[in-house]
């Protein structure tokens, strides 16, 4: 009824400005008409958002964002009824935080007027001081609680509350004074009322109670005082001045180690009042401080603090439950942390399978260990092979649970019966939904066949499991024979291993010499003549076989090669013709100079090629080019648009510079700046100008090709090491686009392994890669559409060298949580006609180019031809035909040069034409 009245009340209130004479409406009926009909257009909309809100959630009960929406909108509207019930579903699913507690509970105490409505608000406070530590509800818990004092038992009841409350919150540093005034203050006005009327005598009971109720305000200033809280020396004068007696010698010698305790705290707590959300680096050190000093109570409250804020961080959780599962190991507490864990981050495995670990340990119903299983199921993993493991976990425990000594039991039927269902979820489940089952090489198959082998004595299922294995793709992996072979050596009988090596022979193709070998150990140990002779007539023939395609595909390779060398030949000719074309045209005998000097630009276009070395004109720091970079972001560069005699201009300017070599002694105080336009106009006063906040730049060294083109990378020198070290924080800034990289200057000469690679390699599960974006996709439009999953912290579009978008982007999320709701919101979605897929960032490993081993044939190849690292690139000689000698095929070449052993021939060497310099370079340049 009192609900019902609250409804009736909030509806009344809504329609109040209608006809209430104070709000003006008989005054103005047209502007009441505009205002009416505002309201109702608002409240249609409303309606139409609540809907639409609980329609999500009937589709994904595990929208966080969605949820608090909801609340909100049902608060705003009055909607009581609707708005308990979103909020109890809410709370079935999540830890609650400490503003929606208090909302929630503000608004339950408004409308509690009975005794059996206060007792649903204490049920409520209940439920809201097991999600996190948070003073300020164990304070509204107290002081609540205070207003029930006249009921049964009343006074006991609070005392209650605030001795629970100061064991949870009462060592709170900063917050935990509160409390204890708060419960002072208490029972400070219980002995108010205790006090004799003025002028009379107290009776021995009164005196009696007098005592007891001062021993207890006592009591409370030296449990108070022996903490290290926050303003201690206030609450210690104040019991100088409340106390009419002295205060004891063993208060005062808790007092002073309890100040000094709080000296060691003050630097962490204000390491925490200082530092931004979340606070992680500051909370670890404070964590590690309190281990140290080995109070479980002072652990477990700042593992707490740090849990209310940082609830969403799974490793945080997984630390906290690893120090209550080994140290405290209090069943309550234990339990009660690991059910938080998984509410806050139910896509993380690991929380779900420590959690079933303690139910275990602490010998938790076998009901409830299952019904808790079917939730981690339901709670929505990232990957495929998290529910391998949550299954895993669970047959485990099954395992654990059933006496193999008997024939048959309840609990090894339910372990078989489990074991089926996992292979049949993980058919029809997880494959459906991730497209692979996570489990490839069938281990929960593999371990059912192990039980039913080693502890039922069941060869027969085993062989039948074994049998459905091999089926699904794993025949052809021998580790998975010998696998199988292991067990049937150890359970089974030769017979069946026999079998087992002879089918293992004819279908394994990754290593069938091993498993050959396996077979003829077994022979020669238990076989017969007539068993060696047909194991050595199988593994012969199989061998055979092995090699002869093997030697196929060898040539096939070998056909594909050559084929590639063919093609590039054709280029390297039509290159040649093209530039022989350009020659032709050129007519007038004073351009030879300039012609000269396009063919070495025209050998310089080698230069851009992916797999050349560059080096930047002549200096002794390699660019950082050969730096691992994000896939993607460095393609060819393409050719600016404009008119060509400017860039002609540009380009004999840049040449007629003299080349400065870099001085290694100043690189302490110059940065490497990379990743730059290829099209950026004037470098050089562009980055000074960029640069000049760090400190006075000495010298901006841009690095050209031969054509003048500009590289996209520089060296900047400053004339002091601070301002380079200050450059150093512009790393990543945005310029004309692209994101600028600004490392050390470190000559790679000295130091080959120093690598800097601008973006993570690794699973990142706050980070969502993004793929399929039409081109024309900005920055903004994929913001509006990302940030209605979650907080977006960054974006990165995905760029060639010359700054076209490639249709991928890099979304960063304030944590796991938001990322992985947006993964599964977001996949599949349609963006201007394009289907996007989403997945968490997990880039691939970087993988060397491998170099092809060369055949013999190659081998015997004299090295002008070969060269020091295998088949060049040009497959040209680089000795002039002229000193070529064909009737030495095995040649020493050194340094580019074919030097004939005088024992290999006892003719002399015919001399060479006499040709001049300028003929030699003309015909090193000939292609």
């Amino acid at each position: 009824m009192a609900a019902a009245g609250a409804e009736a009340a909030a509806e009344e209130e809504k329609r109040l400005p209608e006809g209430d004479p104070e709000s003006g409406g008989d005054s103005d009926d047209e502007g009441d008409s505009d205002s009416s009909g505002d309201g109702e257009d608002e409240e249609k909309e409303n309606e139409a958002e609540i809907q639409r809100l609980e329609e999500q959630l009937s589709i994904n009960a595990f929208d966080y964002n969605c949820h608090l929406d909801l609340i909100k909108l049902l608060r705003q509207e009055g909607e009581l009824v609707k708005l308990r019930r979103a909020r109890q579903k809410m709370s079935e699913l999540f830890p609650l935080t400490e503003e929606i507690w208090l909302d929630w509970l503000k608004d339950e105490i408004k409308m509690a007027s009975e005794i059996s409505e206060r007792e649903k608000v204490y049920e409520l406070f209940e439920r809201a001081v097991k999600d996190y530590i948070c003073p300020e509800i164990w304070l509204e818990y107290a002081q609540y609680s205070i207003g029930g004092i006249g009921q049964e038992g009343g006074i006991e009841r609070v005392r209650s509350i605030f001795e629970r409350a100061l064991t949870a919150v009462g060592l709170h540093v900063t917050k935990g004074t509160a409390l204890w005034e708060a419960y002072r203050e208490f029972e400070n006005a219980i002995l108010e009322t205790a006090q004799p009327a003025p002028g009379s005598i107290p009776s021995p009971e009164q005196q009696q109670v007098l005592c007891s109720q001062l021993e207890k305000i006592h009591t409370l200033f030296r449990r108070q005082l022996g903490i290290p809280l926050l303003d201690m020396e206030a609450s210690y004068a104040e019991y100088e001045e409340w106390s009419e007696e002295p205060i004891p010698e063993t208060t005062v010698k808790n007092y002073k180690k309890a100040l000094q305790q709080l000296e060691k705290c003050k630097p962490y707590e204000e390491a925490l009042l200082g530092a931004e959300t979340p606070k992680l680096a500051e909370y670890q050190a404070y964590i590690d401080f309190e281990m140290k000093a080995g109070d479980p109570a002072r652990i477990q409250l700042i593992y707490e603090r740090a849990l209310a804020e940082n609830c969403l961080v799974p490793d945080l959780w997984a630390r906290y439950n690893q120090y209550l599962d080994r140290q405290l190991k209090v069943k309550e507490l234990v339990l009660s942390a690991h059910d938080r864990a998984v509410r806050n981050c139910p896509w993380t495995v690991g929380l779900w399978i420590r959690y079933l670990l303690a139910m275990e340990r602490h010998r938790v119903e076998h009901s409830i260990i299952s019904e808790m299983f079917e939730k981690a199921l339901n709670a929505g993993f990232i990957q495929a092979t998290d529910y391998v493991e949550i299954w895993q976990a669970y047959l485990d425990y099954l395992r654990r649970r059933v006496d193999f000594t008997q024939d048959s039991s309840k609990e090894l039927e339910e372990l078989r019966s489990a074991f089926a269902r996992a292979v049949e979820y993980l058919k029809q489940e997880v494959e459906e939904r991730f497209s692979e089952s996570g489990d490839p090489s069938c281990t929960i198959m593999q371990n059912w066949a192990r039980v039913e082998a080693r502890l039922c004595n069941n060869m027969q299922k085993a062989r039948e499991l074994w049998d459905n294995i091999m089926t699904k793709g794993n025949a052809k992996y021998a580790n998975m024979w010998l696998e199988y072979y292991n067990l049937e050596r150890a359970h089974g009988d030769t017979q069946h291993c026999r079998k087992a090596l002879h089918r293992a022979v004819q279908c394994t193709s990754d290593y069938p010499e091993h498993v050959c070998e396996v077979l003829l150990t077994l022979e020669r140990i238990e076989g017969t003549l007539e068993d060696w002779d047909a194991a050595v007539q199988k593994t012969e023939n199989r061998l055979a076989r092995v090699n002869e395609q093997r030697a196929k595909a060898a040539e096939k390779e070998a056909a594909l090669a050559k084929q590639e060398e063919e093609r590039a030949e054709q280029r390297k000719q039509a290159r040649a013709e093209k530039k022989a074309s350009k020659k032709a045209k050129k007519t007038r005998t004073g351009d030879k100079r300039k012609a000269d000097e396009d063919d070495e630009g025209e050998w310089g276009q080698e230069e851009e090629l992916p797999s050349k070395r560059h080096r930047a004109e002549g200096d002794g720091v390699l660019p950082e080019e050969d730096m691992e970079v994000e896939p993607g972001l460095f393609g060819r560069s393409e050719k600016p648009d404009g008119p060509a005699a400017p860039k002609e201009k540009a380009s004999t300017s840049r040449k007629d510079i003299p080349k400065v070599f870099h001085d290694s002694s100043k690189d302490k105080v110059t940065v490497f700046v990379s990743n730059l336009s290829y099209t950026m106009a004037e470098p050089e006063s562009k980055l000074r100008e960029l640069f000049g906040s760090c400190g006075e730049v000495v010298e901006v060294r841009a690095v050209f090709n031969n054509k003048g083109t500009f590289r996209g990378y520089c060296y900047v020198q400053f004339r002091e090491e601070e301002a380079a070290r200050q450059a150093l924080a512009l790393d990543r800034t945005a310029v004309e686009g692209r994101p600028m990289f600004v490392s050390p200057c470190v000559d790679k000469n000295k130091n080959p392994d120093f690598k800097v690679f601008r973006y993570s390699t690794t699973l990142e599960k706050h980070k969502l890669f993004i793929s399929g974006l039409p081109f024309s996709c900005t920055k903004e439009e994929l913001e509006e559409v990302c940030k209605a999953h979650g907080n977006v912290k960054d974006i990165r579009l995905v760029t060639n060298r010359a700054g076209k978008p490639k249709g991928l982007a890099y979304v960063e999320y304030e944590n796991e949580a938001q990322a992985s709701q947006a993964v599964l919101k977001m996949d599949g979605l349609t963006v201007k006609d394009h289907v996007i897929k989403v997945m968490i960032s997990n880039p691939p490993l970087r993988k060397l180019p491998e170099r092809p081993e060369p055949s013999k044939a190659s081998l015997a190849l004299p090295r002008q031809i070969y060269g020091a690292r295998g088949k060049g690139r040009t497959q040209l000689s680089m000795m002039p035909r002229a000193l070529q000698r064909q009737s030495n095929p095995v040649a020493k070449a050194e340094n580019g040069m074919v030097q004939n052993s005088p024992a290999a021939s006892s003719e002399p060497p015919a001399e060479p034409k006499k040709m001049s310099n300028a003929d030699f370079a003309k015909m090193l340049l000939k292609k």
